[in-house]
């Protein structure tokens, strides 16, 4: 309540309660435009942040043309400590690219298309006799004809004695899914449009009819699910070379399965994914779970020893913990925050904290690219070299920031982002294989994230396990350099007849070469 000068009293010890009443009050009204503050600026960040998002490039890379556009003190003036040599780069030889339209392969088939002046126009104007042919223009146009689609087949001969007591058929080869309409090139077209090409499975069911044939998005759906079990002993070897490696990257994505046992088909699923193996035969793996939990990562790196590089997620921190794995960060996930924190700032160009940050950051991904030809020894001792006084300099930057910025803020949230998983993040510097982030593993995932766009759902537990195999399988085989539709092909051809642990191992993407399912 208010006073007035009139109805101060007059006793000096009712004056000093009064005193201390008001002092208390202006504490209690200053911590609350504090917080006031904090959350006008939470909430204008944010705003800044979904228009960036809404509008602006989604790119995170930066230019030293931008740099120079932040006025902040700490971005352009380094101290005397941090102050750089001028950086010499050698630009190797290059041969310039012929610019203006590409010239069509070589391997393609040509069909020549003949021109020739008329009968009448073969003379001269001027002086009446013939012409006589001295060259021709060649020109190229690329035309396509609709897929060839054909019926097989498959006549199988009886024989019988003259007793009547033995007739014997000849017989039919294994199929991928006996007695149905599946060949192995038809399986492998509709697993390569779903999978690879993002296709829906009723939308390949409306191009199936406008040529003629009546395949029920049902039946489509089966042959899936067949196929997915087809594979599985595919998979479980490559699982097993996969854990033998010690290196892996893990990321895992949302997926919504309708009929789910004990759950609503609004809920949430999700298809983590495990990138590895050697790096001239690497290994990708897709495997459903229906949460999200820690004993995800404990089934699936059963056995699994050395380096387990993920994003800041900490349901990889107990299969660390029980592994005894070294936990290797993502640095483009602390540059993403960074830069969210620059977009945030909308308009205002003095995003120092946050600007001063990626400009380091874009250092050691230039000393990334520098690195990237070398051997995993020589790329150790570069990194060292290059790398680490570069992360030295980031580290005391962080130490210095952090009591300078709201914990709450968009630079203060990817502040203690990159101070709690600094340990992560540095691990990179301690083996020339590793990466300095998971993008190899994000970039893995993109093709499902696209197909959910299209697709929307899987169905069943069955369905979504089945493409959690068949994207596995086509993800491996590009990885090897494998056109994906000519190595299912060949899969579903050679697998059904493969007897033992060897037969399988020799369909494995790293043992088929493209020679083997050249079409």
């Amino acid at each position: 309540m208010k006073t007035s000068p009139n109805q101060l009293p007059n006793d000096i010890e009712s004056l000093k309660v009064l005193v201390a009443e008001q002092a208390s009050r202006n504490t209690h009204l200053e911590q609350e435009n504090a917080r006031i503050s904090a959350k006008v600026l939470s909430l204008q960040e944010q705003l800044n942040l979904a228009l960036a998002l809404r509008f602006a490039a989604s790119s995170e890379k930066l230019s030293s043309d931008q740099i120079r556009l932040f006025d902040e003190a700490e971005v352009e003036a380094l101290t005397d400590d941090e102050a750089e040599p001028d950086e010499i780069v050698e630009v190797p030889a290059h041969t310039r690219k012929k610019r203006g339209r590409k010239k069509l392969p070589d391997t393609l088939p040509r069909v020549d298309v003949v021109y020739e002046l008329p009968a009448e126009d073969q003379r001269c104007p001027h002086d009446g006799q013939s012409l006589a042919e001295v060259g021709e223009v060649v020109s190229e146009q690329l035309d396509i004809v609709p897929a060839k689609i054909q019926v097989i087949r498959h006549i199988r001969k009886q024989y019988a004695c003259n007793c009547g007591q033995c007739i014997k058929t000849a017989s039919l080869p294994p199929q991928p899914i006996p007695k149905s309409l599946a060949s192995p090139g038809l399986l492998a077209h509709v697993t390569v449009s779903k999978y690879q090409d993002a296709l829906p499975l009723y939308r390949q069911e409306i191009i199936l009819q406008r040529i003629g044939v009546d395949i029920p998005r049902a039946t489509l759906a089966n042959w899936m699910i067949k196929a997915g079990t087809l594979i599985q002993p595919l998979i479980n070897l490559m699982r097993d070379q996969l854990l033998a490696y010690d290196i892996v990257q893990m990321d895992e994505t949302t997926v919504q399965v309708l009929k789910e046992q004990d759950k609503s088909a609004q809920s949430k699923s999700y298809l983590w994914l495990q990138r590895g193996g050697p790096p001239d035969q690497p290994i990708i793996l897709f495997d459903y779970a229906p949460g999200r939990g820690a004993g995800v990562p404990l089934r699936l790196l059963d056995g699994f020893e050395g380096y387990l590089q993920t994003d800041g997620y900490d349901g990889y921190n107990q299969v660390v913990a029980s592994n005894q794995l070294t936990h290797v960060g993502c640095m483009a996930h602390a540059r993403r925050k960074f830069s969210e924190a620059v977009k945030s700032q909308g308009k205002n160009k003095k995003a120092g904290k946050a600007q001063h940050a990626l400009t380091l950051i874009q250092k050691l991904y230039r000393a990334e690219k520098q690195a990237k030809p070398l051997s995993p020894k020589e790329r150790f001792t570069y990194r060292q070299d290059h790398a680490k006084p570069i992360l030295d300099k980031l580290r005391r930057w962080v130490d210095d920031s952090l009591p300078q910025v709201l914990p709450g803020s968009t630079a203060g949230k990817a502040l203690n982002y990159l101070n709690n998983e600094w340990d992560k993040l540095i691990r990179y510097l301690d083996d020339g294989r590793l990466n300095i982030d998971n993008n190899l593993a994000e970039n893995t995932i993109r093709p499902f994230v696209i197909g959910r766009k299209n697709w929307l759902f899987s169905a069943s537990v069955p369905g979504v396990k089945a493409s959690a195999n068949l994207y596995s399988l086509i993800e491996t085989a590009k990885a090897n350099g494998l056109e994906p539709y000519a190595y299912l092909r060949y899969i579903y051809t050679q697998l059904p007849s493969a007897q033992t642990v060897g037969d399988i191992e020799a369909l494995l993407p790293g043992s088929v070469t493209a020679e083997h399912i050249k079409i």
